[in-house]
């Protein structure tokens, strides 16, 4: 079985400065980077997506903008990862995400990133991740709130696999 990262819109936009800061962005950035260099230590590729408003009027996360960069820390800790461009919530939807996966073997996917209720429950339930295993990476998700989190993390329990990253295998 080949895994791989998929670490979904960790972009400054999302962080204290951003035009959408989220809640808990430190520890989730520091545990996703912990993730990041655990999969670079068993071989397995780290891809990273980027949300980029699919119009000029959107309030965050503009192509062109320093919110819309994929944070610093992501990009030192995986400086060769493939980033995947995304205009919709789901990260295979009219994007080249399969594509990337194939070309690397990968069967499972563990789930990192932000915005739990959507970006990353939208991926993890897309007609594009099922012929994968998918993981969600709990400790390295976050949205607006603790509540929002804990309901959508519930929400995926009965369609994926739930751990922590030190708990992934």
């Amino acid at each position: 079985m080949t895994a791989a990262l998929l670490v979904i819109d960790v972009q400054n936009d999302y962080f204290p400065d951003g035009a959408f800061p989220l809640w808990n962005t430190a520890a989730t950035l520091d545990a996703t980077v912990a993730a990041i260099g655990r999969a670079r230590q068993r071989g397995e590729p780290v891809v990273l997506v980027q949300h980029l408003a699919a119009t000029s009027d959107s309030p965050l996360l503009k192509a062109g903008t320093p919110g819309a960069e994929i944070h610093p820390r992501i990009l030192a800790a995986a400086p060769d990862a493939p980033v995947v461009v995304k205009r919709f919530a789901d990260s295979f939807h009219q994007t080249g995400l399969g594509e990337v996966l194939a070309g690397r073997g990968v069967d499972h996917l563990r789930i990192a990133g932000m915005m739990t209720q959507n970006c990353i429950a939208h991926t993890a339930l897309s007609r594009g991740a099922d012929p994968y295993r998918v993981s969600v990476l709990s400790d390295c998700t976050t949205t607006v709130d603790p509540a929002i989190h804990r309901f959508a993390l519930n929400a995926l329990s009965t369609r994926v696999a739930l751990v922590a990253d030190a708990e992934a295998a």
